[in-house]
């Protein structure tokens, strides 16, 4: 493979992670609440919808008083941690990412289940970009990318152009 491939085939790797970094959110579930008892999640979830491919789920909790069990719809309907899909009880926290479309579920199951400590997330692909307007707004503000990870992303760039010109120029 030709030099310049190399480097073309490498620039184009490092923009298309820098887009998939761009298009994950981090959701605290329950927000300042966390993963507690007596949290309303069904309200939680309509605020926060919707949810998508890539994103993640971190779960903040008081260490030996909650787990985070992900079930099947009919081990969330019954608060049944019997068959579990993961279970997680360690430490204080578990992040989890939603990796394909559909529906997710998760309980506690420590007894907290039956108090509304449980959680339904439908995961949706991430839409399109919506094609620029005809607009003179600003460009950046349609931008799907926050400040920090343009920043990256352009850092990223630039390093990887300067190396390439270093390679070309030994």
């Amino acid at each position: 493979m030709a030099r310049s491939q190399l480097v073309y085939l490498f620039l184009f790797g490092v923009i298309f992670i820098s887009l998939q970094l761009a298009s994950a959110d981090r959701f605290t579930v329950g927000d300042r609440q966390g993963w507690n008892p007596n949290v309303n999640y069904t309200v939680w979830v309509e605020k926060r919808k919707p949810f998508h491919v890539g994103d993640w789920l971190v779960f903040y909790y008081q260490s030996g008083m909650a787990d985070v069990v992900q079930v099947d719809e009919a081990g969330y309907n019954k608060c049944d941690a019997s068959n579990p899909i993961s279970n997680y009880s360690k430490g204080r926290n578990y992040a989890f990412q939603l990796n394909h479309t559909g529906r997710y579920y998760f309980i506690c199951s420590r007894g907290y289940c039956y108090g509304g400590m449980r959680l339904a997330i439908l995961a949706e692909r991430l839409p399109p970009p919506s094609p620029p307007s005809s607009s003179h707004s600003n460009s950046a503000a349609r931008c799907r990318l926050s400040p920090a990870l343009l920043a990256l992303a352009v850092s990223l760039l630039s390093a990887a152009a300067a190396a390439a010109l270093f390679y070309f120029h030994l």
